[in-house]
């Protein structure tokens, strides 16, 4: 049982980031599809507007390499702090939005841009020092612990919002993600000692630390995983924000959105735990081919007219497990490919691109309804080029044989 106990003997930096990772930047999507349809409605927004805005999550592309590099230098809870401060400010603001769409652009910018700290990106860093032989696991569940938490808190959310209103639903969220995001940075134990100290020599020898990013770009398997991260995510603005508008745009009832959001959260969890088992005792690169094979076919079965609630669930539930999946591999394979002591820079440079994927999917999204007013042809799109990305995980063993001949030639 040697695989489980590592886990309960580093319980506290794994618990802790769990904390850290549901009370932030993980839960926006969460939110987001639970109170747009009720302040665009109110405001008299466009599904069209609402995606060029979502689009504006292109910034995160240039912030997310300094979180994570943040992360590296300074540890993970000065680096979290920034966002857990910021976050609730926000979302106090946006419960004082007058309707203005500009109010609400700004604030979006202001969580892409500054709390993103609070992201996989910051807080797996705190799993990856700790533990290692259940390492898969650990991601799986450090990443399945916001949509555990979504599980449960989205119908309840959904119903608070239609009692008392999103403005009242935005503030109670400001208090409850403050007080949890503060007691996850007093929980958190310091950067592990050897971790730190490679860290510094690491700096010393290099003189800067941006000195890495030249090294990282010559690794062959930093690109392939990028590309296969790119074509995944063009579809990842409908999980982040429009899941809600394309449920709604295949006949759900308006009073069912909330089981549908649930159930998205609860492929995530699954996705997340499965996918972090199998990580630990199968071949990375077929798990992931096969983990992500799997949001293809809900979004092409979206795209079809089959519109009957079982069939919108499956769909939802086939996305919900891939986007789980999706985290632990991405984490998992930067941690296996490139180590610990730079694993925060690579994967904000991989966050990075997935934000860019979000962004770009969020702008063909609004492109495409303002063409056909219908989610269809976007997500017949994504369908094809997320199966494309999937498909590149073949080639992922070959690339990582010759990095890591790169890395040794480097080394010496």
């Amino acid at each position: 049982m040697r695989y489980v106990s590592e886990l309960r003997t580093n319980w506290r930096p794994l618990l802790a980031a769990m904390i850290g990772l549901s009370s932030g930047m993980s839960m926006i999507g969460t939110i987001t599809n639970i109170m747009a349809p009720h302040f665009m409605e109110e405001f008299g927004w466009t599904k069209e507007e609402f995606a060029y805005v979502n689009s504006l999550s292109i910034f995160t592309f240039i912030m997310l390499p300094i979180a994570g590099r943040l992360a590296d230098v300074i540890g993970v809870r000065c680096t979290a702090l920034i966002g857990v401060i910021t976050l609730p400010v926000t979302f106090l603001l946006v419960s004082m939005m007058t309707g203005d769409i500009r109010q609400y652009i700004a604030l979006f910018l202001v969580q892409a841009g500054i709390c993103i700290t609070t992201t996989i990106t910051v807080y797996s860093r705190l799993v990856v020092q700790y533990i290692e032989k259940s390492r898969g696991l650990a991601l799986g569940i450090l990443g399945a612990s916001p949509y555990l938490i979504s599980l449960v808190a989205g119908p309840l959310l959904n119903g608070f919002v239609i009692a008392h209103g999103w403005r009242a639903g935005y503030q109670a969220l400001a208090a409850i993600l403050l007080a949890t995001g503060l007691i996850a940075l007093l929980m958190a134990p310091p950067e592990r000692k050897e971790v730190a100290d490679a860290a510094i020599a690491s700096l010393r020898r290099r003189r800067r630390g941006w000195q890495d990013y030249p090294m990282i770009a010559r690794q062959p398997a930093f690109w392939v995983l990028l590309a296969a991260m790119v074509l995944i995510n063009l579809p990842q603005t409908i999980a982040i924000a429009q899941l809600g508008l394309v449920a709604l745009d295949n006949g759900i009832r308006p009073q069912d959105v909330g089981f549908i959001v649930a159930a998205f959260s609860a492929g995530v969890l699954a996705g997340r735990l499965l996918c972090g088992i199998a990580l630990d005792h199968l071949k990375a690169h077929l798990v992931a081919l096969s983990s992500m094979l799997l949001p293809s076919i809900g979004l092409f079965l979206l795209a079809s007219s089959f519109d009957s609630f079982p069939a919108v669930l499956t769909a939802v539930l086939l996305l919900g497990c891939a986007f789980g999946a999706e985290g632990d591999i991405v984490a998992f394979l930067v941690v296996r490919i490139f180590g610990v002591e730079i694993y925060s820079s690579v994967m904000g440079l991989m966050t990075a691109a997935i934000s860019m994927a979000t962004s770009t999917g969020a702008w063909l999204s609004g492109l495409t309804l303002r063409e056909t007013g219908s989610y269809t042809l976007f997500l017949t799109i994504t369908g094809t080029t997320v199966f494309i990305g999937a498909m590149l995980f073949l080639l992922l063993p070959a690339a990582s044989r010759r990095t890591s001949r790169l890395a040794m030639a480097g080394a010496e």
